[in-house]
């Protein structure tokens, strides 16, 4: 028998909680031995709870049971998440997270910790929820050269954007519809401002090539100027509109970004609607493969954590490599980024606009006085030079 240890009983840590009872059968016949929750710690009571059977409120206890022998933190944040992490690794004792902010901030470190100790230090669920990511990466596609990595990494702002295409609404309607459904926090800033998905991609394009990446390196654009004008234009165009964070290794280069894309329907991305999230890997040798799936939730989450778990339980007294050195990886200032952009002008002179921007792609009728247009290929330097010739640019966005 194999016993845990849960910290946190809130939204993951109860699901977890709940996968390892539900599934007790299902974990027991392809692990070959019992998972046994031992000890769930939070500061609260939980009365008329099953796991007041199991709660306790000292670290401690925890900490000096060698019975547990893998700690499950659903904690999230940073502290004390980081300092309960570092003495169970410290004690030989496995962890496996859903806390994305502990994973990017001391990924490395925590990782060493590990080895030094021969546990391992395990985060399938910080990016992704639900969806294998994190393993294919490390396991998979060890064998490949990472060119390029683009997810839709947060599902509040991919369902706000999907109700603000299919129903016609204005943002500020489908956030207060998001945060009623409780899809979006009472603060949705680190969602609509694009951070959560940048800490996700920070924490992905640091394992495609094994060095830190500081997520404040990465160009981050949310989606709180998307109008339904901009959906109008998207429509004529046979595109849609995604938040991408993306990261991209050309000419041994290295670009990263959060922003809003226009899709186009080649695009698998393009297809992904409401609160799902998708990685789209793109490989040297295999080609692009893609991972759907719930990016979050209870259950989801859960499951993504309770497979560490099992993967933990399977090498005991054993340390599971992750190649993710302190390092810090170069990221290229977005400057030299080359693609191409989409743009709306309060004019509809075809003449002055391709004088500025050369030869286009024109969009008109959409809305009343202004038009919009796709340019040719050319750097984000390049875009912003020209736009700051133009005084009637209204709004960009980069066109996939």
């Amino acid at each position: 028998m194999v016993k845990t240890a849960i910290l946190g009983y809130g939204t993951v840590g109860s699901g977890v909680y709940e996968v390892l009872k539900k599934n007790k059968d299902v974990i027991s016949g392809k692990l070959g031995e019992e998972i046994q929750v031992k000890y769930v710690l939070d500061l609260r009571e939980f009365e008329g709870d099953p796991v007041q059977d199991v709660l306790v409120h000292d670290m401690n206890l925890i900490l000096d049971d060698p019975e547990v022998q893998i700690v499950c933190e659903t904690m999230g944040g940073e502290h004390p998440a980081y300092d309960f992490t570092k003495s169970a690794l410290e004690r030989g004792k496995s962890v496996c997270t859903s806390n994305k902010e502990l994973v990017e901030k001391h990924g490395p470190e925590l990782i060493k910790i590990a080895e030094k100790h021969q546990c391992s230090y395990l985060f399938e669920a910080s990016v992704g929820g639900g969806i294998p990511i994190i393993r294919p990466l490390r396991t998979s596609l060890a064998q490949e050269e990472i060119l390029s990595i683009t997810g839709i990494l947060n599902g509040t702002t991919n369902y706000i954007l999907t109700k603000m295409e299919t129903e016609g609404l204005a943002f500020d309607t489908v956030l207060a519809r998001a945060q009623e459904k409780g899809y979006a926090e009472k603060n949705p800033d680190a969602d609509i401002l694009g951070y959560d998905a940048c800490r996700k991609i920070s924490i992905l394009t640091s394992l495609a090539y094994g060095k830190k990446v500081d997520f404040q390196d990465i160009t981050t654009e949310g989606i709180t100027a998307i109008t339904d004008i901009d959906f109008a234009y998207a429509k004529k165009m046979g595109a849609t509109i995604k938040l991408f964070a993306k990261s991209v290794k050309k000419n041994g280069k290295y670009y990263a970004i959060v922003a809003p894309f226009m899709v186009k329907p080649e695009n698998p991305l393009y297809a992904v609607k409401g609160v799902f999230n998708a990685i789209l890997v793109n490989a040297n040798m295999g080609g692009e493969t893609m991972y759907y799936g719930k990016g979050a939730g209870k259950l989801a989450t859960a499951s993504a954590v309770v497979a560490d778990v099992l993967d933990c339980a399977r090498h005991i007294g054993k340390h599971l490599d992750i190649k993710w050195e302190d390092e810090r990886l170069e990221i290229s200032p977005i400057d030299g980024a080359v693609r191409k952009f989409f743009v709306r002008v309060s004019l509809t002179d075809e003449e002055q606009i391709k004088k500025v921007f050369g030869e286009v792609e024109m969009f008109t009728g959409v809305a009343k006085g202004e038009c919009g247009f796709v340019t040719e290929e050319m750097t984000e330097a390049a875009y912003r030079e020209r736009a700051a010739k133009f005084d009637n640019v209204l709004s960009m966005i980069r066109v996939d």
